[in-house]
């Protein structure tokens, strides 16, 4: 295969002058009609193209050159006056070097060496025998490969195979009540086509404000171009079975309290569109940015977040997240729905240059939103936790604390679920937060794993330095100042059931 693909190489030049003159001035101009191109966040797009056809009376066969090369036949419809379709057929097989000496097995071709020396050409007819691992032909009554050794070779084949197309084509049998040129649509999905959203924030920490551009990024690995085409996208996944599971592993992560207002855009069902202003052409093997948002002083805020997984000891001190708050409200903040892409922040440096100093992945955010998107590790402020006792209860003692016994968000107060060993403990924990920056800073510090599942929900929270925000059944978070190049050290004492 190796010496294959290698010959692939060699062979690209002859396939191109077996090529006709008439194909070859086709692939110059497209044949699409007017073109409209819906295009979804899951990788697939709705095409709809509207061409002038003379289509014959009675039963004929009517030809779409320059569809996609990845069409998904079965979701095709057709459209045109007094005509019905019989039958449909998608022609794949496309005009490559490799697909010609693949059509040439045990036909004759034209070999054209070129001694590098004189540049003199010598001209021989071979038989190709096969292309299973190399190309393997037969000159009179000797048998060689080719190989791809530097010397100049070209091959000359006599035509092209009629079941080879220079373009992806769409061909189908109609039945018409009239003979005439009238407009006929088609309408299919096509995968290869997609779009992402990507930001730039520029953080001004000083002003605490971000100024936001959005953009649309579009890729096209269809293996055509679309040309002039009115362009629409669709923030959201449409179902599609193939694609569901990919969807749900890769939603992102990052910290967001969802919104409740209405963006002031179109809807169709439950999907956001994001019209591209003007026609564009999305050419094969392109990325194609398109701004979408242009939003400046929006207020914002650096926070420095930690969470403690568990009741447990850190083996060494850990960094703090670098994170910046913002909300994509109308009043207060972007006033607009987010489709889902990648954050990327800056901040400008003494001399006034913007630095990258991180980036951060979004799902599509209803317009209402509280963002805390994480940048990276705070460099000079750490936190340790740590176990600093741990005792047995008595069953008395437990019920002594019973008045600690915390609230959920929801008004519900947590209890035990299902009658286990009833065991107790106190474990008191200490975090220790130190702080090398030359301004006092606060942290968020959560604790979570106080949710031991489905037969334990009871915990207590017998005494706090700082006072907690209970989050939810798993989690409390404590918002804790630490002062300038300095330290603090904060305990609470958990009572819990295992």
């Amino acid at each position: 295969m190796a010496n294959f693909r290698k010959w692939k190489r060699v062979a690209l030049a002859g396939t191109l002058l077996a090529t006709s003159t008439a194909v070859l001035s086709q692939s110059d101009e497209s044949a699409q009609g007017d073109l409209s191109i819906t295009i979804y966040n899951n990788g697939q797009a709705l095409v709809q193209d509207v061409r002038q056809i003379a289509i014959a009376a009675g039963r004929s066969r009517i030809e779409f050159p320059d569809v996609s090369a990845q069409i998904r036949p079965e979701t095709l419809s057709f459209a045109a006056s007094g005509a019905a379709i019989v039958e449909q057929n998608f022609d794949f097989d496309l005009l490559t070097p490799q697909k010609m000496m693949e059509k040439a097995i045990g036909q004759t071709v034209t070999l054209i060496r070129t001694n590098p020396a004189t540049g003199a050409e010598t001209r021989e007819r071979a038989k190709v025998l096969s292309t299973a691992g190399g190309v393997v032909i037969q000159i009179g009554d000797r048998i060689e490969v080719l190989r791809d050794d530097g010397l100049p070779v070209r091959v000359v084949f006599d035509r092209v195979p009629p079941n080879l197309r220079a373009r992806p084509t769409l061909s189908v049998n109609v039945q018409s009540d009239r003979a005439g040129t009238r407009p006929a649509s088609i309408r299919y999905l096509t995968p290869g086509l997609g779009w992402n959203a990507d930001y730039v924030a520029l953080f001004d920490e000083g002003r605490g404000t971000i100024d936001v551009q959005g953009w649309v990024t579009l890729t096209n690995n269809t293996g055509t171009t679309f040309n002039n085409a009115n362009t629409l996208l669709v923030a959201g996944n449409p179902s599609n079975a193939s694609v569901r599971y990919r969807q749900i592993m890769s939603r992102a992560v990052a910290t967001t309290r969802p919104g409740t207002e209405s963006a002031d855009r179109e809807q169709v069902g439950d999907f956001y569109l994001y019209p591209i202003s003007g026609r564009t052409t999305i050419a094969n093997a392109q990325t194609k940015q398109v701004s979408f948002l242009d939003a400046h002083g929006v207020p914002a805020r650096k926070v420095y977040g930690h969470t403690v997984v568990w009741l447990a000891n850190d083996g060494e001190p850990q960094n703090v997240s670098s994170e910046i708050a913002f909300s994509s409200s109308r009043s207060g903040g972007l006033g607009d729905a987010l489709p889902a892409g990648t954050v990327r922040f800056y901040q400008r440096d003494r001399k006034g240059s913007p630095q990258f100093i991180g980036e951060s992945a979004i799902d599509h955010t209803p317009m209402g939103s509280e963002l805390t998107l994480r940048t990276g590790d705070a460099f000079d402020i750490q936190v340790k936790s740590e176990v600093e006792k741990r005792e047995k209860m008595t069953p008395d003692e437990w019920e002594r604390v019973e008045r600690f016994k915390v609230t959920l968000p929801d008004g519900e107060a947590v209890s035990g679920i299902r009658e286990r060993p009833k065991t107790y403990w106190t474990t008191t924990m200490r975090y220790t937060l130190t702080n090398a920056k030359s301004s006092p800073v606060e942290v968020e510090l959560v604790q979570a794993g106080l949710d031991y599942g489905w037969w334990s929900r009871d915990f207590r929270v017998v005494s706090e330095d700082v006072p907690g925000e209970q989050l939810n059944a798993n989690k409390r978070k404590y918002v804790i100042s630490v002062p300038a190049n300095g330290e603090r050290v904060v305990r609470v004492t958990y009572a819990t059931r295992y």
